[in-house]
């Protein structure tokens, strides 16, 4: 195997990679989709869905069955409590206290300069993404998400001299039980927290449990590339097993049922995540459901606790709603960043994260920042790019030679293959010299497309001139045709494969890759014209070198 044969190898297992993913993306298995009412018969009911089937169970172990719920009565629906913060537009229903619409201020929707808000939370299809809470108790009447709150105004504004926002709904059952829902939100933080206060005013002792869980549906993520996986479903971490994805197929296959200290459960998207830590180190059942109309939930619900009567008792939990910020998930909870999924290459990620942070933080374009990376990089390996490049001038400084011997055994593999090696051995060249630099920097670059592809500081970040959006393709696709031709210059300066066949393919990968890759964010594909750009200027010098008799 040579040189060429290695990129050949390389270069199409990656476009299979995409292509297997492209096609689990579009004819993989999916769940069903949901069945949308027509518009003149959605009606949501104002009152409470008797044994509604997305409450979960308070038993200390099992799940509730689904009871096909109609499709109109996805969620009831009472009076909007609008919030409004620094970095939040969000809607509260007074019916279970629910977060229903979540806007992210710092987020436009699109790039267009009149884009609303990003929408990460919505109460409606298609797109149905929600945060349900409630307690569940062994006798009386229960504060589920299905009871109705009362709020004592309908629109919250954090003040410009405040750091913290108090939103509390308040619930009384006929036992007596005064439970207040809180929802405390901070300046500059997309986590917020969720406090539930039992007063038992009951001449009984009170038992309960707390719920948390996310709902939503599953859909296509607008502007998507085809070629472009990332994934969206549920998410759980614990200590022991750590990070481990709970697919949309896997919850529709079985209900997850486990017990959990110390972890937090997730629903992610590209992007964007919604996660419920639960308070403390205390045990926490996590379970998953799968709902009529396509719905998916995965939540947790802790260990009973009993208030005694006349006593009150506190229940709290955080929620982060928000972009994939690593430093400030770090803060909120333990492998939360981890939701930034970089995969087996996290331990080669994340520091060329770093650097590419560290360094746009100090020119400010996200654009010169993956340019700047990629030239360390190069610099980083240039010793190892440096042996590779000799290997591939000596071979096509043979190239000639090789021909010869070739026409002079034809097809006889063995006598061929012999006289190579003699020549090989006699010009002491090695032609598997430049495999291993290529192989050792192959995890490097595939670490930094992860890094590109996941991090949401790219998302809507302009670069120059036509580039104003480094996560979305390319409009007039010149980054792309630029890559093919960096492709097509560094086939000139290498060996020229004997077999014509393969010549044939090496010719026709240039056009093949320019085709995928005008379908890619623009910052990955930058990345990959200013690698190839440098690899050519590297292997040009090296090569007349060689040429001219040097080493």
């Amino acid at each position: 195997m040579d040189n060429q044969r290695l990129f050949l190898f390389v270069a199409l297992s990656f476009v299979m990679l995409l292509l297997w993913q492209a096609w689990m993306e579009d004819y993989g298995p999916k769940p069903p989709e949901p069945a949308v009412a027509p518009a003149d018969d959605v009606v949501q009911p104002a009152a409470p869905l008797a044994g509604a089937d997305d409450i979960p169970s308070a038993a200390a172990t099992g799940t509730v069955t689904d009871s096909a719920v109609p499709e109109r009565e996805l969620l009831n629906s009472s009076q909007t409590v609008s919030v409004e913060t620094d970095l939040f537009s969000i809607s509260l229903d007074t019916t279970g206290g629910d977060l229903r619409k979540a806007d992210l201020l710092a987020y436009a929707e699109t790039n267009a300069p009149d884009s609303a808000p990003f929408r990460l939370l919505n109460d409606s299809l298609p797109n149905l993404f929600v945060v349900q809470s409630g307690l569940r108790t062994s006798s009386g009447t229960e504060p589920t998400h299905h009871v109705v709150y009362s709020a004592e105004q309908t629109v919250y504004r954090m003040q410009d001299d405040a750091d913290v926002l108090h939103v509390p709904l308040t619930w009384r059952s006929p036992e007596g039980v005064e439970v207040t829902k809180r929802y405390t939100f901070h300046r500059g933080s997309y986590a917020i927290d969720i406090e539930y206060e039992v007063r038992n005013n009951s001449a009984e002792d009170w038992h309960g449990r707390q719920y948390r869980q996310l709902q939503r549906t599953q859909i296509a993520e607008a502007g998507q590339s085809t070629f472009i996986y990332t994934y969206m479903g549920g998410v759980i971490y614990s200590p022991e097993e750590k990070y481990e994805k709970i697919k949309f197929e896997d919850m529709v296959e079985q209900d997850l049922d486990r017990t959990i200290t110390d972890g937090w459960a997730a629903m992610l998207q590209h992007y964007f995540v919604g996660a419920l830590i639960p308070e403390g180190d205390h045990e926490e059942r996590y379970y998953t459901k799968t709902l009529s109309g396509a719905r998916y939930v995965i939540g947790l619900i802790s260990g009973a606790q009993t208030v005694p009567a006349g006593e009150t008792a506190t229940y709290r939990t955080r929620l982060y709603v928000g972009p994939k910020l690593q430093d400030e998930m770090k803060q909120v909870a333990t492998g939360l960043e981890l939701t930034v999924d970089y995969g087996l290459l996290t331990v080669l990620a994340q520091p060329l994260f770093w650097l590419l942070k560290t360094i746009h933080s100090l020119i400010g374009n996200w654009g010169w920042a993956i340019v700047l990376v990629t030239v360390l990089i190069k610099l980083a390996f240039y010793k190892l790019s440096e042996t590779s490049y000799k290997s591939m001038a000596n071979m096509r400084k043979m190239a000639p030679r090789l021909q010869s011997l070739k026409e002079r055994y034809g097809d006889d593999r063995q006598k061929l293959n012999q006289a190579m090696m003699e020549l090989y051995k006699k010009e002491k060249i090695n032609p598997l010299g430049g495999c291993l630099p290529i192989l050792v920097q192959i995890p490097v670059f595939i670490a930094l497309y992860w890094v590109l592809l996941e991090s949401v500081e790219l998302r809507h970040a302009p670069f120059m001139l036509w580039i104003q959006d480094m996560s979305s393709p390319d409009p007039y696709y010149i980054l792309p045709l630029l890559m093919g031709v960096t492709m097509l210059i560094q086939q000139k300066l290498n060996p020229a494969p004997m077999d014509p066949i393969q010549a044939k393919v090496m010719m026709v990968l240039p056009v093949v890759f320019t085709v995928f890759f005008a379908f890619f964010p623009s910052g990955l594909v930058l990345y990959w014209v200013v690698n190839n750009t440098l690899s050519i200027a590297q292997q040009w010098v090296i090569t007349r070198r060689i040429e001219r008799g040097g080493k």
